[in-house]
């Protein structure tokens, strides 16, 4: 018999060569380094995934960071700060510049951190020592000093939530120097130092007089800075009347479990805030953050609260664009996808919602906005579930998300479309893209063989593969008709739609991430 190694078909020899393994041990293709840190930065959360260890993403985004230049970094610091809304990973490519290049930090520094978490966490990570320093430095300090200048006495006092570092440890490691007395006052109240109260802001004094009982009305200051005060159901009602959204939304049980939504009135209220437009996209909900709430209500919270909830996810991907043509959606229901939570492990932090969760969303929101498109579920091979675009996505996220659960083999919804010779325009697959099942011995992927034969047929279809977990290899080759891309937000529609169109540039994604203006 002929040699296979020798005499491979030329559909096998077309195929590029891989270049490196995966997580799961299996032939994949490297992502160029700027790729990676983006997909990394945007995917990331520092905690353990089901393939990595929270060290071992540290340690590859730092060596990443050593091999690109300064700008990149710093680009796609705000990239991801601003399309992707990450927390943790701009605040330590921000930390990262502090040692590359303090020119480029300074010229992102307020844009990256835009509030006093992000600062918390950036102070955070360069105290740890992991970025090459353990000190903040002459110009880290005098930046947060400039960013404690530029808050109000009324927002800083607001600010002053949250711990590891505290505001208080961020005001002792600077040292602003207050520009009037109120604000030396402020200053004196966050040390702990005795302060005459007439000096302070006016907050600060409602605050102290409602918490010694002198004062009747709820101060204008955050949810957290109250729930420890001995409060009624009527305060509790007063707090969910103000609560922004998000904090409306992450303390659903909290309201329950103090009587609010004994009165109609609260539950009509609550609903009507947290299905209203305005506030859904002032907040910039993820979809899955709308989820996580819906799956956490527990039995004390009304049934007309999840409906609005479930409005609100509708209304939260409204703007996912129609696509023209056939659209084939692959989501991956693996056991990796199952059985790891989309920001991974950290204890007392862990999110319910899974990766297997976030990928049915958005197959079911694609589907929502291009009716005609056929969803493939995929593991070991296709898994057969039938899915309404009438239902909400609510409903059908959960039929797809509760299938699965076996090895990944992310060409094997290709190999399905081939054999039945199948026209398509688009191609969307949603997952970890750990192939494994579907390894073999030749010089590409079993995705990029089966993809080659789809285009055959279909010389103008384009392959979108929508990474979910931080990682730095694909299974199809980045080229004019593949776009790679990862994330959560709503801005992976728009360059899928922007892709399908022709629409963006060669580069692809890395294109879209190098063109941020620093």
């Amino acid at each position: 018999m002929a040699s296979k190694n020798l005499f491979r078909s030329i559909r096998g020899k077309l195929l590029p060569r891989t270049n490196c393994r995966n997580d799961a041990n299996a032939p994949a293709y490297g992502l160029p380094p700027e790729h990676a840190l983006a997909q990394f930065a945007v995917t990331g959360c520092l905690n353990s995934t089901f393939y990595a260890t929270d060290r071992q993403q540290l340690d590859k985004v730092l060596a990443l960071c050593d091999r690109v230049e300064p700008e990149t970094i710093a680009k796609v610091a705000l990239y991801a700060r601003r399309e992707g809304r990450m927390k943790e990973m701009p605040a330590l490519l921000c930390a990262a510049l502090s040692v590359r290049d303090l020119d480029l930090m300074e010229r992102i520094f307020f844009k990256v951190l835009d509030n006093a978490r992000m600062l918390r966490n950036f102070v955070q990570i360069v105290r740890s020592g992991q970025v090459g320093r353990k000190s903040l430095g002459s110009r880290p300090k005098r930046l947060i000093r400039r960013w404690l200048e530029q808050r109000g006495d009324d927002a800083l006092f607001r600010d002053s939530i949250g711990q590891n570092p505290s505001m208080t440890d961020i005001v002792k490691m600077v040292h602003p120097k207050p520009a009037n007395r109120q604000r030396e006052a402020l200053y004196g109240f966050l040390l702990g130092r005795p302060v005459e109260s007439d000096r302070l802001p006016p907050l600060v004094r409602h605050y102290l007089e409602y918490r010694e009982g002198t004062r009747s009305d709820l101060p204008d200051v955050p949810f957290r800075k109250l729930t420890s005060l001995p409060l009624g159901t009527e305060e509790w009602f007063a707090l969910a009347s103000h609560a922004p959204w998000h904090m409306l939304r992450m303390n659903l049980n909290t309201f329950a479990r103090h009587g609010v939504f004994e009165s109609d009135e609260a539950v009509d209220m609550v609903a009507r805030r947290l299905r209203d437009p305005g506030r859904i996209t002032r907040a910039g909900a993820f979809p899955h953050q709308i989820m996580v709430a819906w799956r956490s209500a527990d039995g004390k919270v009304p049934s007309r609260i999840l409906d609005a909830l479930e409005e609100a996810m509708e209304i939260s991907l409204a703007g996912v664009p129609r696509i023209e043509g056939k659209v084939y959606i692959c989501p991956d229901v693996s056991g990796s996808m199952t059985w790891s939570s989309l920001t991974g492990y950290r204890k007392g932090a862990t999110s319910v919602i899974r990766c297997i969760d976030l990928a049915a969303l958005y197959a079911a929101a694609i589907l929502r906005s291009n009716r005609e498109a056929e969803v493939i579920p995929f593991e070991q091979g296709v898994v057969p579930v039938r899915l309404l675009p009438r239902d909400t996505v609510m409903t059908n996220a959960d039929r797809l998300a509760a299938v699965g659960g076996g090895g990944t083999n992310v060409s094997a919804p290709l190999r399905m479309l081939n054999r039945k010779k199948a026209r398509g325009d688009l191609v969307v697959f949603l997952s970890d893209n750990e192939s494994w099942v579907d390894a073999d011995a030749s010089s590409g992927t079993a995705l990029m063989a089966e993809w080659n034969e789809f285009k055959i047929r279909n010389p103008r279809a384009r392959l979108v593969c929508v990474d979910i977990q931080p990682d730095d290899t694909t299974q199809a080759k980045e080229r004019e008709d593949i776009l790679n891309i990862g994330g959560f937000s709503d801005s992976v529609f728009d360059l899928i739609a922007l892709f399908a169109q022709g629409k963006l540039t060669a580069e692809h994604w890395a294109g879209v991430v190098g063109a941020v203006e620093v």
